[in-house]
């Protein structure tokens, strides 16, 4: 069983790589769209500000995503890779093959949705 774990370790590692250099390039080809200067009449501006919202948008996201990944290759290094961080037990190969940077079960990812609920009705 730890022998079959481990082969899922070394693939999600390999996919964890594969997906951050993705992620790195589509990074790196949103610098054009974030250095556009803003020139022309209001809708011109508009137009740009609108652009420029998005690749700052799409960069935030990019930039979470590389940091979920070096944090997964970092378990993956100091062997805490694939323990749920709610529960605190093994989180299910699937789910670790599909996401392989998720911290969490489905059990795990359960809790905190419930828990997430139940904090924004005491803030409602």
């Amino acid at each position: 069983m730890a022998n079959k774990r481990q082969k899922l370790y070394d693939e999600c590692r390999m996919k964890l790589l594969k997906v951050r250099q993705e992620t790195m390039n589509g990074l790196t080809a949103l610098n054009p769209s974030l250095a556009t200067e803003m020139v022309g009449d209001e809708a011109d501006l508009a137009s740009a500000h609108i652009s420029q919202t998005q690749a700052l948008n799409q960069r935030d996201k990019f930039l979470a995503k590389i940091k979920d990944i070096d944090e997964a290759l970092g378990r993956i290094e100091n062997g805490t890779y694939g323990i749920c961080e709610e529960t605190e037990e093994p989180i299910e190969d699937k789910r670790l093959a599909a996401i392989p940077w998720t911290r969490l079960s489905l059990e795990g990812a359960e809790v905190r949705e419930r828990e997430q609920k139940r904090y924004d009705q005491k803030l409602a």
